[in-house]
């Protein structure tokens, strides 16, 4: 994975370490992690890519890591190999994550409780658990399988491979595939409802996914688009 990872600063003091993956080993949809910079200079960071040179040096850079993040039910590979690395940060992440983790002996430390500076939204309702993350100061929202915006070029930006892949080139907030997707998705329709209702109400104007483009403006209305048929 060395070299392959796409680091850039998408707001003020938010950064993102994209990274190719595919699904399978057959679906390019990328992978990414987020770094916040907190105003206390602590940095959190939801980690979902490998911890490698690059990732390191840059979060170096920007602090200490206090806050190692699992997004989900799903995305908690990394999550030893971050808190192996920053032993002193709080681990979080939901619980059929850290029933997951049992073998590795991680401590694990409750809720998300960074305060106001990055809220968080649980969506109990979803198949993979998801938690949807909000950062006021940069207008961000961050999150990992509750929107996808796919292709995932900049994900695929170092390698010789365009991401690109038919099957999938569709899932994006605007198609039916993605309303189609996200309602198949939604295991209590009635908690899936409160919960995209309070994420559409956040004032954001970027999504941060962990598969494909950062969405850089008008998040919020792709946000609505993607779960129409939850709003309507």
């Amino acid at each position: 994975m060395s070299g392959n990872c796409a680091i850039r600063e998408v707001a003020k003091d938010v950064w993102t370490f994209s990274f190719p993956f595919a699904r399978f080993g057959l679906i390019p949809v990328g992978g990414r992690s987020t770094a916040v910079k907190l105003k206390n200079g602590d940095v959190w960071v939801l980690a979902s890519t490998p911890l490698n040179e690059e990732t390191k040096n840059k979060l170096g850079e920007l602090g200490p890591v206090k806050w190692i993040i699992g997004a989900d039910a799903v995305h908690h590979l990394y999550l030893g190999e971050f808190k192996k690395q920053y032993p002193d940060a709080k681990l979080i992440a939901v619980d059929e994550a850290i029933a997951k983790k049992t073998k590795e002996d991680l401590k694990f430390d409750g809720v998300n409780d960074a305060g106001t500076q990055i809220q968080h939204c649980y969506f109990s309702g979803f198949k993979n658990k998801d938690v949807a993350f909000f950062h006021p100061a940069s207008k961000s929202v961050i999150e990992a399988d509750l929107l996808f915006n796919l292709p995932a070029t900049e994900q695929y930006s170092m390698t010789k491979s365009s991401g690109y892949f038919p099957a999938s080139s569709n899932l994006n907030p605007y198609s039916w595939f993605h309303k189609r997707f996200a309602w198949s998705l939604g295991v209590d329709k009635e908690a899936m409802k409160r919960d995209v209702k309070t994420v559409a109400g956040w004032n954001f104007e970027r999504i941060i996914p962990c598969h494909g483009d950062v969405i850089e403006k008008n998040a919020n209305t792709a946000w609505r688009e993607a779960y129409k048929w939850y709003l309507d």
